[in-house]
């Protein structure tokens, strides 16, 4: 006989109940983090639409005859390991499933604009006066208070009021020059993380004290947060930096550089890898100048040296230097596009992809989490839910009666739902 599976290990956050009411990208990427690790999500969606993303694309989920379905790669990516309910929380009925879904879960995530919540009552002082143990998490473009509190948000905006914008591109006196936003939505998601490190502080400070507390997240906020050692540069010489393109602002040589067939990364972090460089580049005599010996004096000379070192760089291809600088232990690096990444022999040994089956394919591939943890890993319990897939299933585990359900769908309250 077949011994049986071993019994999956816990999550770490199993036994913890989030109900998420956001949408997009910030909030779910942070409820999808949760998730990850163990706690049971419900998103709540609109009846008929859902989350927003469910209708970006293309890209499209290819059903098993190859068609595409109505489901966006961009949902796919942020929503897996939740159960989808549908209400309409613009109605009475609708905010009092919600009452009832909050009272019994341990975290609400919510980024509806500011006051929005309050004029629905599910805003964190009336779902706390039901649940004093409820985390309530607010994302917003730029928070709770200040001026600019009921302006919406959006990442590319906050990319640019941040200041992200004016460190990002070319500069701005060569070809291409101008503010450049990064390729994803980085704001989006480092808020998500840092509300998803702010939520389990918070149930942390439960654990011991007995007491929810509300968590107050702004894009703004994080955007200013994440510019990290620039602006650290400009709070101590008060002199703004400017884009740099593909330099580093404070270490060199930390750039691309063309190569004889191509472009790769040089990544020089300290002086005894410019040592090393420079015996591999077969110029020793960089590395004792007195103007490159030091990195803040490459930093001061970056104008004289980046230029010695092109047509160095220019002699080789990049197959050639990559292997060469490897064997030396000076950090570099190819440029990938994503097909490079995911077929990358690393990417593929940390197992950055994973396979699930949807009701829609058996073939769903995600990109996975990065968290490894040994005692309490990963798990991919659900794949990314149907649109109201699981809002019976959900409501009566609440309590809620097949009569209440068929009586609020009748009144288009909650949705029709979505089987596989």
């Amino acid at each position: 006989m077949d011994a049986a599976p071993p019994t999956p290990a816990p999550g770490a956050l199993q036994g913890l109940r989030v109900l998420d009411l956001s949408r997009v990208l910030a909030g779910p990427w942070c409820t999808q983090t949760l998730s990850d690790l163990g706690a049971e999500v419900i998103k709540v969606e609109r009846p008929g639409s859902g989350d927003d993303t469910r209708g970006w694309g293309p890209p499209f989920l290819k059903d098993r005859d190859g068609r595409d379905t109505a489901e966006a790669a961009y949902f796919l990516g942020t929503n897996r390991n939740k159960r989808s309910v549908t209400i309409d929380i613009a109605r009475p009925e609708g905010q009092d499933l919600v009452r009832r879904l909050a009272a019994g879960c341990d975290v609400v995530v919510e980024n509806f604009k500011v006051g929005d919540m309050a004029r629905y009552g599910l805003d964190a002082a009336s779902l706390r006066a039901l649940n004093p143990h409820l985390v309530y998490c607010s994302i917003t473009g730029y928070g709770q208070t200040g001026p600019y509190r009921d302006r919406a948000g959006y990442d590319y905006a906050v990319q640019g009021i941040g200041g992200l914008m004016s460190v990002t591109g070319e500069r701005d006196d060569l070809p291409g020059g101008g503010p450049q936003k990064v390729g994803v939505a980085v704001a989006d998601l480092f808020t998500g993380m840092y509300a998803t490190v702010a939520i389990l502080a918070a149930l942390r400070h439960r654990d011991t004290s007995g007491e929810g507390q509300v968590v107050d997240m702004a894009l703004l906020d994080t955007q200013v947060a994440m510019l990290a050692n620039l602006g650290a540069n400009y709070l101590v010489t008060r002199q703004a930096p400017r884009r740099a393109g593909n330099a580093h602002q404070n270490i060199v040589p930390y750039q691309v550089f063309e190569v004889a067939d191509g472009h790769l990364i040089l990544a020089v972090g300290n002086d005894g890898q410019f040592e090393r460089f420079c015996g591999v580049a077969g110029c020793p005599e960089l590395a004792t100048d007195p103007r490159f010996a030091r990195n803040a004096d490459r930093v001061r000379h970056r104008a004289t040296l980046v230029p010695l070192l092109e047509p160095v760089l220019k002699r080789r291809t990049r197959a050639d230097w990559l292997a060469a600088l490897e064997a030396a232990k000076v950090p570099c690096g190819p440029i990938n596009d994503l097909a490079d990444v995911f077929a990358d022999p690393q990417v593929r040994a940390r197992g950055m992809t994973v396979a699930m089956a949807h009701p829609h394919t058996d073939a769903l591939e995600l990109v996975a989490s990065p968290m490894k943890l040994s005692a309490t890993p990963v798990q991919l319990r659900r794949p990314p839910p149907l649109l109201g897939q699981h809002t019976d299933e959900v409501l009566a585990e609440f309590g809620v009666t097949d009569d209440e359900r068929r009586r609020l769908r009748a009144l288009g309250v909650i949705g029709a739902g979505s089987g596989p």
